[in-house]
């Protein structure tokens, strides 16, 4: 069965402009300014597949259901008991689903998302992608290597980078391999935020954070959407000092919209549907409250009776609840306001939505060929102990199949099991190369993030992870095992071949006379 934690891999077209010296990469949908994201009756069905390889059962699930609203420039959260609502609303608007499964709007200033808009705006995924294996400073050098157009100076980029690790509070950690949670986290905001984009995805940015740096990391964001950026972010019962932050609330359970608005109205907004709100409670637990049915004494004042099917009955409730709040949000004034607001950028929209995704790079082949494979073997460089020991392990074996040859005569007898040697050797290599697409399967997250970014084209990020890694990591392992079985079967063979050359110096009475034992190392 699929889950929505799986990376979705997007039909979509590359487009390089760098590669076609006739076509200025100032035509391409490049959103500038403050961006109003707005969606319209979005539905969401995705497919899922259960049971056994011979005998799988597909089905069709509806996992949104008409949801509309608008998100300007702030913060705008995203919340809801389940992880995978939440995320997949935040993923349907930032392009990262596969658009066909989805019907509606998703309008931008009140035109359609355009077609390169994974290229345009920012996503931080809720798994960090970075490499620990890289400095804080290479990884953020690499997103602007990439990111940013060529037209830009190695200065401005520099200038650019700084200016990121400052507002992150990175520059004194610039120098050392992200390994903790924390350390990802931010490192990962950073190459986003290092393109300037006006629309900024998160998924649970705070998700395995402490307080402290929870905190932090919002009022990041704050500041950032002060400056006109529009944010947009899941988040999972945050503390109140994180909730007063949020300028934009959407309460989302069972794939339908409990509320949308205003952070600050949500309270009185469920006060006023007769809720009774605790004065020392958290609103964003209050709300969650509500949602999973525990609030419910104005919908079932009825008291459990029995402990039997209590999960089931609890399951009920909870639906029954949830369909309620979400029919009393389609009657509020709330939802009246937002279809007023709505309504007019609808009916202004002249052109249709885009049918399918396409990748913008901002840069050439050969500049992304050469990031990748300076990375790549950046990475190989940061694993010296297990590559050490991969070099002994290499060389003791090499040693041992060639000395293999030394305690084998050179008889007729030995050419069978010669044979089975050389056969073995063979299968040796063969399974060796067989593991090579892990190297490929390990950077899989990664690699759908970045291209679906637009940091680099298939092609050569291929060429580059063969370059950088698997010479390093496969072909040069392979070739130093083989030259050491090769010089110590040629130094067997060539002492067998000086052995032949005094043979034929020899007078026929000598051949005659002497009775030949040996033949050479390979018959």
């Amino acid at each position: 069965m699929s889950s929505n934690n799986d990376p979705v891999a997007i039909p979509v077209t590359e487009v390089n402009p760098s590669d076609h010296p006739g076509m200025d990469t100032s035509d391409q949908n490049i959103l500038t300014g403050e961006a109003v994201l707005s969606f319209h009756n979005i539905s969401y069905w995705e497919t899922v597949q259960s049971g056994f390889a011979c005998c799988k059962k597909t089905s069709v699930i509806k996992r949104l259901s008409n949801i509309s609203g608008i998100m300007k420039a702030g913060l705008n959260a995203i919340m809801g008991p389940n992880y995978e609502s939440r995320s997949l609303l935040l993923d349907v608007l930032a392009a990262r689903k596969d658009p066909r499964g989805l019907s509606g709007d998703i309008l931008i200033n009140g035109e359609p998302r355009p077609a390169n808009f994974t290229c345009t705006s920012d996503y931080v995924p809720q798994n960090d992608v970075v490499m620990h294996t890289l400095t804080v400073r290479d990884n953020i050098e690499f997103s602007a290597a990439l990111q940013l157009p060529m037209t830009m100076t190695r200065e401005e980029k520099r200038g650019r980078i700084k200016e990121v690790l400052e507002l992150l509070h990175l520059d004194e950690v610039a120098n050392v391999e992200p390994r903790s949670k924390e350390l990802k986290k931010r490192t990962s905001i950073a190459m986003e935020l290092i393109t300037q984009h006006p629309i900024l995805f998160l998924d649970d940015p705070t998700t395995g954070l402490d307080w402290s740096t929870t905190t932090y990391v919002i009022s990041v964001l704050r500041r950032m959407s002060r400056r006109g950026r529009t944010i947009i972010f899941s988040i999972n019962q945050p503390p109140y000092s994180i909730f007063r932050l949020f300028d934009s609330l959407t309460l989302l359970a069972s794939g339908k919209v409990m509320f949308h608005g205003p952070a600050q109205e949500a309270l009185e907004y469920f006060k006023s549907a007769g809720y009774e709100y605790d004065s020392h409670n958290n609103p964003a637990d209050f709300f969650l409250d509500i949602i999973n049915g525990g609030f419910s004494a104005l919908l079932d004042t009825e008291e459990d009776g029995h402990d039997v099917d209590k999960y089931k009955e609890l399951s009920e409730r909870q639906h029954q609840v949830r369909e309620n709040l979400a029919n009393m949000y389609i009657q509020s004034s709330s939802y009246r306001k937002m279809k007023a607001e709505l309504d007019p950028l609808l009916r202004e929209l002249k052109a249709g939505r885009s049918s399918a995704l396409e990748i913008t790079c901002a840069t050439s082949f050969w500049h992304q060929l050469q990031w990748i494979i300076c990375r790549s073997f950046k990475n190989c460089l940061g694993f010296p102990r297990a590559t050490g020991i991969q070099a002994i392990i290499t060389v003791l074996l090499a040693v041992i199949v060639g000395t293999t040859f030394l305690v084998l005569r050179n008889v007729c007898t030995e050419v069978q099991t010669r044979a089975n040697l050389l056969f073995l050797l063979t299968v040796f290599q063969c399974f060796t190369s067989m593991s090579t697409g892990n190297l490929f399967m390990i950077d899989r997250n990664r690699f759908l993030h970045e291209h679906t970014s637009g940091y680099y084209r298939v092609s050569s990020y291929f060429l580059g992870k063969l370059l950088g890694e698997l010479v390093p990591r496969r072909l040069f392992p392979s070739l130093t095992f083989t030259v050491i079985v090769f010089i110590i079967a040629v130094t067997v063979m060539s002492l067998s071949a000086f052995h032949l050359l005094g043979f034929l110096k020899m007078s026929d009475d000598q051949r005659c006379s002497l009775k030949l034992e040996t033949v050479p190392l390979f018959y």
